[in-house]
């Protein structure tokens, strides 16, 4: 080694432990109990999940009462001293409708009668026990009528042929006679929202015309009044309120016939524009109550070969070369009723009168008053 150089001590491995590095910061000791590890209870969050749950079928029976009874109220479909037939199929929509009427006879302002009303038509399975044990449990007035309308139907229709249409009109005209029979003067049924849309585009893109399910109508013998009180309802309300109340549903296809592709295909459709364009079908709905004859080409309804200038100024008449705006979340509210009913889902909405307020403003009630007087008018732009 060079003169002058340090000398490098040898390598000399540490034997033992290894010594545990002394830390930055003293540790200070804290209570076993300052800190909460445990999962949360599970008793706890089920408590909490529940009272959501119960909040939540809450607020839905609340607001299918207001809507049926605003429904109601708009048409004016039952009125003091009525005996309402309701049609009882063993479906959802039934069962709800039967429900929410006997809540509103309850809370009404006026006295009406309920009448349950089923047809058995001789089904293949047709459990004919439910529906009267259904009935006598809930205390509601029931006639059950008895007619083989399947054996009618299944010998006119070829095998594989939808039967609907047939045993749809076989039935009416049952239920007409037994409405005469029973002294009924409302004959109830269990059409929603969707049904209304649905029958709307089916005459639109499949018949060439304009109509739809109306809430309220004449029956074609002139001798009844049917009436459609779930009108303002969608259907996902009706599923979720019968699932709610647990019905003893019905089978709807014991008849072995297949539903009509076209309705189910327009279901579809409506059920696509509630899951990507939330509003539009409302939209569609509001437009069958707003109506403009004069921007339509049905001259049954306005006389277009009798427009001549007048030289008044005109409120319906075309800006021609002015292009239209359109606000669809103001419609859709409006015809939703949420401007007047947001965060109100008090148990009475839509059922009683304000005390003291005037009708003057109100067509309906100057005709002689409705059945169920809204408490606020609905907004229509």
């Amino acid at each position: 080694m060079a003169s002058g150089s340090a000398a490098i001590a040898p390598f000399r491995p540490i034997r033992g432990p290894v010594p545990e590095p002394r830390p930055l910061f003293p540790t200070i000791a804290m209570p076993s109990d300052t800190i909460q590890t445990a999962a949360p209870d599970a008793d706890a969050l089920s408590g909490r999940q529940a009272q959501k749950q119960r909040h939540n079928q809450n607020k839905l029976e609340k607001r299918l009462i207001r809507e049926t009874g605003r429904a109601i109220a708009d048409f004016n479909m039952i009125e003091d001293g009525d005996k309402v037939m309701v049609c009882l199929s063993g479906g959802k929509d039934s069962y709800s409708l039967l429900d929410i009427l006997l809540t509103l006879k309850a809370r009404a302002p006026i006295n009406f009668d309920i009448v349950a009303v089923n047809l058995d038509q001789k089904q293949p399975g047709f459990p004919d026990h439910i529906l009267p044990d259904y009935l006598r449990g809930i205390g509601v007035p029931f006639h059950i009528e008895t007619q083989d309308t399947y054996s009618i139907v299944t010998r006119v229709i070829p095998e594989g042929k939808t039967m609907c249409s047939l045993c749809s009109r076989l039935r009416r005209g049952i239920l007409y006679r037994v409405a005469g029979e029973l002294g009924a003067t409302k004959i109830a049924l269990g059409h929603h929202r969707d049904d209304i849309l649905g029958t709307f585009f089916l005459n639109l893109f499949y018949g060439g015309r304009m109509k739809a399910m109306p809430p309220k109508l004449m029956s074609d013998d002139g001798k009844h009044i049917v009436i459609r009180p779930l009108a303002y309802v969608p259907e996902k309300d009706l599923i979720a309120f019968a699932q709610h109340k647990q019905f003893p549903i019905i089978p709807c296809n014991l008849c072995g016939s297949q539903e009509n592709l076209k309705r189910k295909e327009v279901t579809r459709m409506i059920a696509e524009w509630d899951r990507l364009y939330p509003g539009r079908s409302w939209n569609v709905f509001g437009a069958l109550s707003r109506v403009v004859p004069t921007h339509l080409m049905d001259q049954n309804l306005f006389d277009f070969s009798g427009i001549r200038p007048s030289g008044q100024a005109f409120e319906g008449g075309d800006t021609a070369f002015d292009a239209e705006d359109f606000d669809a979340a103001a419609a859709s509210a409006s015809v939703r009723g949420e401007n007047e009913h947001e965060g109100n889902d008090g148990d009475d909405a839509g059922l009683a009168a304000t005390p003291g307020a005037s009708n003057d403003g109100d067509p309906r009630q100057q005709a002689g008053g409705a059945a169920f007087p809204r408490v606020v008018a609905r907004q229509r732009s």
